[in-house]
């Protein structure tokens, strides 16, 4: 099984051409206890947290938000009315937070958080999909991408990246990493600026602390 962040799909491919198993991975919160899981027996997606258990309903709401209602999430916020009514719609439904996709089989995917998004020029990036394309890339053994503020752009598209050793023998590593990237990506997901680093600070469940990426 896998927990707190969405499993890349590079690494649940790796896990399963090496082990033969495939990762069973769900998706919840506090709020809400466990919302999706991939089947127990069945087909189980790469790159999905599965479909909605049963008795709990999911839609995607502006801009493509995760939002939800059934019997398991919470009523509220202690104490705190404001942020209990910020978090539901006006009809009732649960604002997780997170920003998916649903394909044809009901099978949920995570693109990112709403307070992960990144503007460029007008236009919305979202950090997850750009490092699992970079996490393709043999060079790379991690990757975080954040939004750097511009007068110009609002916001440029940068790469915080973790090399293998062997990118020592590199020196246009940061070409190599952007001619990969343009070739699946719109150009302006693109990494405009690039940092390499020794490793990504992170939090004690494992998640990437994005505001402590500063510049080596």
């Amino acid at each position: 099984m896998s927990g707190s962040a969405p499993l890349p799909i590079s690494v649940w491919n790796r896990i399963a051409k090496r082990s033969g198993v495939h990762i069973l991975e769900r998706y919840g919160m506090t709020e809400t206890v466990v919302l999706t899981s991939n089947p127990v027996d069945g087909i189980r997606k790469a790159g999905t947290v599965g479909r909605p258990i049963p008795g709990v309903e999911l839609r995607l709401g502006e801009g493509d938000a995760v939002e939800v209602r059934g019997a398991n999430v919470f009523s509220g916020y202690l104490d705190r009315p404001h942020a209990t009514e910020a978090a539901f719609t006006a009809d009732g439904w649960f604002r997780t937070g997170d920003v998916g996709s649903i394909d044809d089989d009901g099978y949920l995917s995570l693109v990112g958080r709403t307070s992960e998004l990144i503007i460029t020029g007008g236009y919305n990036v979202y950090p997850r999909e750009l490092e699992d394309i970079l996490r393709e890339h043999p060079l790379v053994v991690d990757v975080a991408v954040v939004g750097t503020p511009d007068e110009e752009w609002g916001e440029i598209v940068t790469g915080y990246v973790v090399l293998d050793e062997s990118a020592s023998a590199y020196s246009s590593w940061r070409d190599t990493l952007m001619s990969h990237a343009a070739e699946r990506l719109a150009p302006y997901k693109v990494p405009r600026i690039w940092y390499r680093v020794r490793d990504l600070p992170r939090n004690a469940m494992g998640k990437v602390v994005r505001s402590e990426l500063t510049p080596p």
